[in-house]
């Protein structure tokens, strides 16, 4: 998959903005980033649904305007919103995926077979009654029935529960061991680590590209976590703190960098107790996908 300076804007609103990425085949990539950061308009474009402003989309050797027909068919796509038909049950909306493929369930059922299991017992039951984990699967199973070599997913772990998400996340990489290249989109930085590669994306832009490991290895700054009973005023006293030069809560905890990276956990310690602050806990921890990211954005 290659793309080259893809910009893309709606009015005024500028939603890309020379977007270059190269993804390998039989690659797991994510697309990591916060709501807005233009990962919904770049898979639209990736899927022949939106024509971009400039540049150029090359799957699987297709141009995604020139051969937008032959795209669709080599390339399965599952929608950030649950998009299959809910008054059609679980099966008729799968027989119904494949007839519009030219394919029959049976004659892919291979691929599907693990995911689609799970939910085989409710296969008569409305796609509309299903919980979130059981739609997510029947939508994973309708954007593979016509055995893509492509598959393309706009945040598809958004409001499920933590245990479907690691499921999901379970299939995606047995998918992958088939040979089925996979982009995914994703608010969740810990989904991250799952990629092989990732591009770090926030208003429109590419912040970076790399493995995880790498892209997180590449941090040079020092983080303090910190944790105390009453977090807002944790946080608003950490950002008082006169070598303080970045607080960002994650969590239960507040991730503190100082000035020059000369702050040490214990003088936080002494400096919370002087103000009264319970259950106080520092310590020195790697620094995160999320860290990154925040620091890029800031730069």
């Amino acid at each position: 998959m290659e793309i080259n300076n893809i910009t893309k804007s709606y009015k005024e609103t500028k939603a890309l903005s020379g977007i270059n990425l190269h993804v390998n085949e039989g690659e797991l990539f994510g697309l990591i980033g916060p709501d807005g950061a233009g990962k919904t308009t770049l898979i639209r474009i990736l899927m022949t649904l939106l024509l971009p402003d400039s540049g150029e989309v090359k799957l699987d050797g297709l141009d995604v305007v020139e051969n937008y027909k032959k795209i669709r068919k080599i390339v399965g796509y599952m929608p950030g919103r649950f998009s299959l038909y809910q008054d059609l049950s679980v099966e008729e909306n799968l027989n119904f995926f494949a007839t519009v493929f030219g394919t029959t369930v049976q004659e892919n059922y291979d691929l599907i077979r693990d995911i689609y299991y799970q939910i085989e017992p409710f296969k008569n039951r409305r796609a509309g009654k299903l919980s979130g984990g059981m739609k997510q699967k029947l939508a994973l199973s309708c954007a593979l029935i016509h055995k893509p070599k492509i598959l393309v997913l706009d945040e598809p772990t958004t409001g499920v529960d933590a245990v479907s998400r690691k499921e999901f996340w379970e299939m995606l990489k047995t998918l992958q061991q088939k040979g089925i290249t996979i982009v995914v989109s994703t608010p969740y930085m810990d989904e991250a680590d799952l990629c092989d590669r990732v591009a770090l994306v926030q208003n429109g832009q590419i912040l970076d590209v790399n493995s995880p490991k790498r892209v997180t290895e590449k941090f040079p700054r020092k983080i303090i976590q910190v944790g105390a009973k009453n977090m807002y005023k944790l946080i608003n006293d950490l950002r008082a703190y006169d070598r303080a030069e970045a607080v960002y809560a994650f969590g239960q905890f507040a991730h503190f960098t100082g000035m020059n990276d000369e702050v040490k956990p214990h003088e936080l310690d002494h400096y919370l107790q002087n103000l009264g602050h319970e259950e106080i806990l520092t310590e020195e921890i790697p620094a995160g996908i999320e860290d990154v990211f925040m620091s890029l954005m800031e730069q």
